[in-house]
């Protein structure tokens, strides 16, 4: 089992994207603000693979899920 604390790093490496920290706020930029109407995994950017992930971790309350939450509020800021 993983027990490792993820960030935003670990968490974009995941769902495959570029993960340096350029990337990560280079990614937030260009897709924020977020609706407020829209979930997180629902957002048309993923593919069907992302926003599956993103809802699962949500769904499960998975060890990703804080995460995904951190995400999710710097989207909508």
């Amino acid at each position: 089992m993983d027990t490792s604390k993820h960030t935003l790093t670990t968490l974009f490496k995941q769902l495959g994207l570029p993960c340096d920290e350029a990337s990560i706020q280079d990614f937030i930029s260009r897709h924020s603000p977020l609706p407020r109407d829209i979930a997180l995994q629902d957002a048309p950017f993923w593919s069907d693979s992302q926003s599956h992930f993103l809802e699962e971790g949500l769904e499960e309350d998975s060890d990703w899920a804080e995460i995904i939450d951190e995400l999710d509020a710097r989207m909508r800021a």
